[in-house]
């Protein structure tokens, strides 16, 4: 299960479960035959990390009922998986032969895909183990059965284990599938049932609980500070932002006279406002955005959705997310066409199909994910699963852009450092954050990485208490412990940080790329919205989040591939890497002002999150600490190489010099 990123004040996300296995880059979820044909029973192949690693012995609760019901995804490898990988690496390298040569959706499905035998070899497998097939497409086969059917199918038995106070089934060896099939399985998902409850509904529920942000407020950085509150860092602090608008974002991050024209952005996440039309409309208008022209924006909606307990997807709770997402794009790349494709609930194999919805009709060019699990719950069967869609975009010239996380290290929320997933994939561009400081006359004035700590007013206003108080929010980061490191981040991510934590040789570090995400500098949204009087209505306010930086991101590479005259940028990473270094990018630092030279923000927050009837809290937010992970100069694990900078989306013209 996904949770969106987003933030207001520090707060305002979901929840996820999984788990984890170490998984080799580029590789399938397929082991070595089990067994040779000539002794013994048929050979199988294995399924590599489909008994999750909560499924230990001491946590076994015995043999899963014969009887119970069981759901599960067969995903389909193609013809040529391997080949698959290595042509996505190869089409994407600026320095291989075949970069830029793009496939069709049609080729890499005549190409890549599973062939009608395949499919029809793979039915019957799985029919003659007892399972009944409900679904069959060019990505996988769904199935159900009793568990006495999938433990047959699949070689394994189903155990109870003990998992975060709840009873799961999961396989207790792993996964296997006949040798004859010749590698036509991917992997399989849903063997173990944590979490996969659902009902489906063909309705939403109304627009969210309304959030408003109290003033006063600066215009831009640093245009009004009270100089009646207590100083902090030498002096006294300004007044946080009413929210960065485009115009502001453009200057940043240097949009000069790029649109975003001819490029389409695609965004998904889980369900879908149903206000969102007027809404974005609306804002555009308000804040001096380009009004929308015909058919700019569009949305691809699954024929029904899927509601599990609140606490799981909160369906409403993601309409907040997809107009951030849509109207930060908007507000970078204005001439920019939006998809909106709608996972039709926040589990994995619902947001799966809104990315192949994606790829299957080459729907756009760009993709901006604002969503995440962490790595410590995933599991390699759904990491397979994602690699091999990204992987059939890349070759397409489609990029996927993921956030990177919103607790630092996760240690202060999930007591353990990990990162966040998709982000951890080494197939995507993983997005961090910074604290953004634009000021009068939409000057560009300097970073820091997203870490930010509240100390509220004490009651006799003399002091902070607690100074510099709490950890509210920081840019997920470091390094993956089932990803190995990526060519394109070789001789660029230092050692220290790639074998980290005793690793035995360097793995995937993240994130690659940053831009704002900090609720304190972060970015004015509009959205209808319920109040507590029961109106229904429109308002804006600021928010934050590597959900932000994500989408801002994604509207920059539509301004470089306008700049690169249309030709899509495809997987970003290595053009990425290849930039490192360059003037494309601000060398974000923790202490841009000086080493030693702390930054503080006032923040005034309505305690019941709409007015002032419930009084206002006031506090000062330090910025630039996020935990373990920090912004230092060159590649770091809070913003990777850097934020764009003023020459980021000119270094995409053909016969640029860098």
């Amino acid at each position: 299960m996904r949770s969106r990123r987003s933030r207001h004040s520090g707060a305002r996300a979901g929840l996820a479960l999984a788990a984890a296995l170490p998984l080799v880059t580029g590789v399938l979820a397929l082991g070595a035959p089990t067994a040779g044909a000539d002794s013994g029973p048929p050979a199988r192949q294995s399924l590599a990390g489909t008994k999750p690693e909560w499924a230990t012995a001491a946590a076994d609760r015995g043999t899963t009922s014969a009887k119970k019901a069981v759901t599960a995804r067969v995903y389909l490898a193609g013809r040529d998986a391997k080949g698959l990988a290595a042509y996505a690496r190869a089409v994407s390298d600026p320095r291989s032969a075949s970069y830029g040569k793009y496939l069709t959706a049609r080729q890499v499905k005549d190409r890549f895909g599973p062939t009608k035998g395949q499919i029809a070899e793979v039915t019957g497998w799985l029919k003659s183990a007892g399972l009944k097939v409900t679904g069959t497409n060019e990505h996988y086969v769904t199935v159900t059965g009793d568990a006495a059917a999938v433990q047959k199918a699949f070689g394994t038995r189903l155990h109870d284990y003990v998992k975060d106070g709840r009873t799961y089934h999961a396989p207790s060896s792993t996964a296997t599938v006949p040798a004859s099939l010749h590698g036509a399985v991917l992997t399989v998902v849903g063997l173990n049932d944590a979490p996969r409850r659902a009902h489906r509904d063909e309705t939403l529920p109304g627009p969210s609980s309304a959030f408003v942000n109290s003033g006063p407020f600066s215009t831009y950085y640093g245009s009004n500070v009270n100089k009646s509150l207590p100083s902090a860092y030498g002096g006294h602090a300004p007044y946080a932002i009413k929210g960065y608008t485009g115009k502001q974002l453009r200057a940043a991050y240097g949009a000069k006279n790029f649109t975003g024209k001819g490029v389409t952005v695609a965004i998904t996440d889980a369900y879908a406002s149903p206000t969102i039309a007027k809404d974005i409309e609306q804002y555009a208008k308000r804040n001096g955005d380009k009004a929308y022209r015909k058919g700019q924006f569009s949305q691809v909606l699954p024929a029904d959705w899927k509601h599990g307990s609140p606490e799981e997807c909160d369906a409403a709770g993601w309409y907040g997310e997809e107009t951030l997402d849509i109207e930060a794009v908007h507000a970078v790349a204005p001439e920019s066409d939006i998809v909106y494709v709608a996972g039709a609930s926040c589990q994995d194999d619902d947001l799966i199909d809104s990315l192949h919805k994606i790829v299957d009709n080459r729907l756009a060019d760009i993709v901006s994910n604002s969503w995440s699990d962490i790595e410590t719950h995933e599991t390699p069967d759904v990491a397979t699963a994602y690699d091999h869609v990204f992987q059939q975009g890349a070759v397409e010239g489609i990029g996927f852009y993921f956030s990177s996380g919103d607790d630092g290290d996760n240690s202060h929320k999930h007591g353990e450092k990990t990162v966040d997933t998709p982000a951890n994939s080494p197939w995507v561009t993983s997005v961090g954050g910074t604290s953004l400081a634009v000021g009068k006359g939409d000057r560009y004035l300097w970073e820091t990485g997203w870490g930010t700590h509240k100390a509220p007013l004490s009651k006799d206003g003399l002091t902070w208490s607690g100074f510099p108080g709490e950890f509210t929010g920081g840019a997920g980061g470091g390094t993956s412990k089932i990803f190995e490191q990526p060519y394109y981040q070789r001789g660029v991510v230092p050692d220290a940080l790639a074998k980290a934590d005793g690793a035995a040789k360097p793995m995937r570090v993240g994130p690659d790329i940053a831009a704002v995400a900090d609720s304190t500098t972060g970015f004015l949204v509009g959205q209808t919205q319920t109040f507590p009087d029961k109106s229904v209505k429109y308002g804006e306010y600021r928010i934050g989040g590597t959900s932000l930086a994500a989408p801002v991101i994604a509207g920059v590479q539509a301004l470089a591939q306008q700049a690169r005259h249309g030709v899509p940028i495809g997987f970003a990473n290595p053009g990425i890497y290849d930039r490192y270094g360059t003037a494309a990018y601000h060398d974000v630092t923790d202490h841009p002002l000086g080493k030693g030279q702390g930054i503080g923000n006032v923040r005034v927050d309505f305690n019941n999150g709409v007015d002032a009837k419930g009084g206002t809290t006031v506090s000062l937010r330090s910025l630039g600490d996020d935990g373990s992970l920090s912004a230092t100069v060159g590649y770091d694990d809070v913003t990777g190489v850097g934020s764009p900078g003023r020459d980021y989306v000119t270094s995409y013209v053909p016969g640029h010099r860098r």
